[in-house]
């Protein structure tokens, strides 16, 4: 058949500027965010936006190539001929394969696999139906992933998956594809072009796992493909024509073939079949299956001499002098290296084995360097069609590559937690503590007093009785067993650090002994020291001003709080908190995510609320009956506290009655922080609770095992993107665990 053949321009793609600035940002946020957000976020949606990449009949045009030879007639189908779809999806595939070359092998198989099974699985109707675009798309998406997939799979791997992919790909899509029922929306050119990758990726798989493993493995899709062209060849010989007599409304004709099947055939869509399933997709099957199968194709394919008829009557009808229909067998004459009767190419039989030049060794096909061809034949390469994965151009025919090994290859617990992560539902709204050790952060030689996670989630401080501050990265590494060095490390306090935090606008570090150190993160020098004048009156709580402020505010032990501009010398605003009240030392401080009030707990168990816009006191009130642990602000003028006296409370700002009240039953709620509508807390004897801020009101708990987390946890940070906990110790160790 006549295939239309286009030139890339007609389409408007992206300007390479900013499609290569867009690549950039992809694979820079795919470090970024780590393997479970990346997969979960980035992944997802590529795959996604894989599919869109092959929506509608233009799309679904052959390129243009040097000269406008038929894009059926190489004999090579292994060199992919691309259509404007693999135009737009290279940097989509590209920004894939650099997921898979960060975090490892396991993003192919456990993630990509899954999800091309999803794309190609048949409907739920059991009844002939007609393929809609998206779905038509998919199957294009889906084989032309799955060929670049198997050529980054190790030897092992591909032989264990085998299985999987000739049951959960290859025959859904050749259910599609030779289906006598089911139509293409886009009609002959999908079908066509969907059977051209379809044969490129299987005989992709014949060349990696060799003949032996052929017949074992995949002799019924190789088989099934073959069958479509008895089937027609009996249907043309019966000569089906659409008679509605003696059916009812909706009902197909069934027809019995040659191998005693029963099948139901739509007359309709015979001139779609005959159009994909030519003399010349034949020849272009025939000669380079025999070519990889030798032998053995006889035993796998049992209608092999009539396809081998039809490629010869081919050859026939584009050189009528050449041999007979029996004669198209794989043989090279002697004179050179190429057979081109037009175009078409079939790479000389090296005597060691009948595939394409190479030798096979084993059950493993050897491929020598110099059997590529030197130019592309019509179904070579095209310079940024379909390729830039890990290798670009010249590699993108490849059988095989390594896939780089990365220092954030998951393996082990990462592996195990990742596993779990990316089966999770997107609008799952819960914490789940599944107790799994991922990385520790030994350093400290002091109890952790506080750890603090920096916006980006990429690093955290911790703050220790060491009198050091460390900044930590939290890039992935190992397999759970992994002790990561500090980054930098902090050495201008002369007292233990009970308060670190990031100032979000200006991007400086805010820590506290008694006094307040400002310093920049990435030199570590110290920008700014703010002491109160009378050191008999030293600070006991802190906290940083929301973006885009940029003020700490601080709590000393007379009750007044002052507030600090960084930019500026000296105090912004001091305002006194006790009113008269002897509440007792100011434990805790929080200010509310909109930056419009502070709130103060006291040793007491008071509580105050206080206006940073006119310092006035907007409440106070008797909270708990020991001491304010912490306190944290959320959305929504909502409180949370903890206290000695082993409760945690939630209160809305100016109400009188708490929402929600929880009670520890053995040990106090020393730290805690907050994931959505949830409150993570933690306790001395090392229980990890979890608490919903929602009606009804639930708690579970967990207690830490030894074997994860050694010592008394002293502090407590949640990584709300990345769903981790960071736990603190009194023996200066701090574990990362999901």
């Amino acid at each position: 058949m006549p295939v239309r053949v286009v030139r890339s321009p007609t389409l408007s793609f992206p300007e390479p500027s900013a499609l290569y600035t867009a690549c950039k940002m992809v694979r820079w946020l795919s470090a970024k965010l780590g393997p479970t957000v990346a997969s979960r976020h980035v992944a997802r949606n590529l795959l996604r936006l894989l599919t869109s990449c092959y929506v509608g009949p233009t799309r679904q045009q052959f390129t243009a190539s040097s000269g406008d030879s038929p894009p059926l007639s190489a004999g090579n189908i292994y060199q992919k001929r691309p259509v404007l779809g693999d135009v737009a999806s290279g940097p989509v595939l590209s920004c894939l394969l650099h997921l898979a070359h960060l975090y490892g092998e396991p993003v192919l198989t456990y993630q990509y696999l899954p999800y091309i099974s999803y794309l190609v699985a048949p409907g739920s109707a059991s009844g002939p139906s007609r393929l809609n675009s998206r779905k038509e798309a998919g199957l294009l998406a889906a084989v032309t992933l799955t060929q670049k997939i198997i050529v980054y799979l190790s030897d092992t791997t591909l032989m264990d998956i085998l299985p999987r992919i000739s049951h959960e790909v290859l025959l859904p899509v050749l259910s599609f594809l030779t289906s006598l029922v089911t139509g293409f929306p886009s009609g002959a050119q999908a079908r066509t072009i969907l059977c051209v990758k379809t044969i490129s990726l299987i005989a992709l798989i014949c060349l990696r796992i060799g003949q032996e493993m052929v017949q074992q493995h995949l002799s019924e899709p190789v088989a099934a493909f073959f069958q479509v062209f008895s089937q027609l060849h009996e249907l043309r010989q019966q000569d089906l024509k659409l008679d509605p007599t003696g059916r009812s409304e909706g009902q197909l004709p069934e027809v019995v073939f040659s191998d005693g099947q029963q099948r139901p055939v739509d007359p309709a869509l015979l001139d779609e079949l005959e159009k994909v399933f030519t003399l010349e997709m034949a020849y272009t099957i025939y000669v380079p299956f025999s070519c990889l199968l030798g032998d053995i194709i006889r035993k796998i394919i049992p209608n092999h001499e009539l396809v081998g008829e039809l490629a010869g009557l081919y050859l026939e009808s584009i050189s009528p002098s050449s041999r007979s229909p029996a004669s198209v067998e794989p043989t090279v004459p002697s004179t050179g290296p190429e057979w081109d009767p037009q175009g078409g190419r079939c790479p000389q039989d090296d005597g060691h084995s009948g595939t394409f030049g190479s030798v096979l060794v084993g059950n493993r096909i050897q491929i020598p360097t110099d059997s590529q061809p030197e130019s592309p034949g019509p179904l070579g390469p095209i310079s940024g069609a379909g390729g830039g994965g890990l290798g670009g151009g010249s590699e993108d025919n490849a059988l095989k590559q390594e896939l780089p090994r990365s220092a954030h290859g998951l393996s082990g617990n990462w592996l195990a937690y990742w596993q779990y992560e990316i089966g999770v539902s997107q609008q799952d709204a819960h914490f789940h503590f599944h107790q799994i050790r991922l990385q520790s952060f030994p350093g400290h030689s002091g109890a952790v007093k506080c750890v603090a996670p920096l916006s980006g989630e990429d690093f955290f401080l911790s703050g220790s009785k060491d009198r050091t501050v460390r900044l930590w990265p939290l890039y992935n590494y190992g397999d759970g067993t992994c002790e990561t060095a500090p980054r930098l490390v902090y050495t201008q306090h002369r007292k233990s650090v009970f308060f670190v935090d990031q100032l979000e606008a200006p991007q400086h570090v805010v820590s506290c002994d008694g006094a307040v150190h400002v310093w920049d993160p990435f030199t570590g020098k110290t920008l700014r020291a703010v002491e109160l004048l009378d050191s008999r009156v030293p600070l006991t709580a802190v906290a940083v001003m929301p973006a885009p402020y940029t003020s700490i505010t601080m709590a000393s032990s007379d009750s007044t709080l002052r507030f600090v501009d960084c930019r500026k010398p000296g105090l912004q605003h001091e305002f006194r908190l006790g009113g008269g009240l002897n509440a007792g030392l100011v434990r805790s401080l929080a200010v509310s995510p909109s930056g419009r009030s502070v709130v103060a707990g006291f040793s007491s168990g008071f509580m105050v609320l206080l206006d940073t816009r006119t310092g006035l006191v907007l409440r106070g009130w008797p909270a708990h009956e020991g001491d304010i642990l912490q306190i944290k602000a959320v959305e929504g003028s909502v409180l949370v506290s903890s206290s000695s006296d082993h409760s945690l409370t939630v209160w809305k700002e100016l109400e009188q009655k708490p929402t929600h009240h929880y009670k520890s039953a053995s040990d106090p709620i020393h730290t805690f922080d907050l994931y959505g509508s949830e409150v993570v807390t933690g306790t001395v004897s090392n229980k990890i609770g979890v608490c919903s801020l929602l009606e009804p009101p639930s708690q579970a708990t967990t207690k830490l095992s030894s074997e994860n987390f050694r010592g008394t946890l002293t502090s407590l940070a949640l990584l709300p993107t990345k769903r981790h906990l960071l736990l603190g110790s009194d023996n200066g160790v701090i574990r990362l665990l999901a």
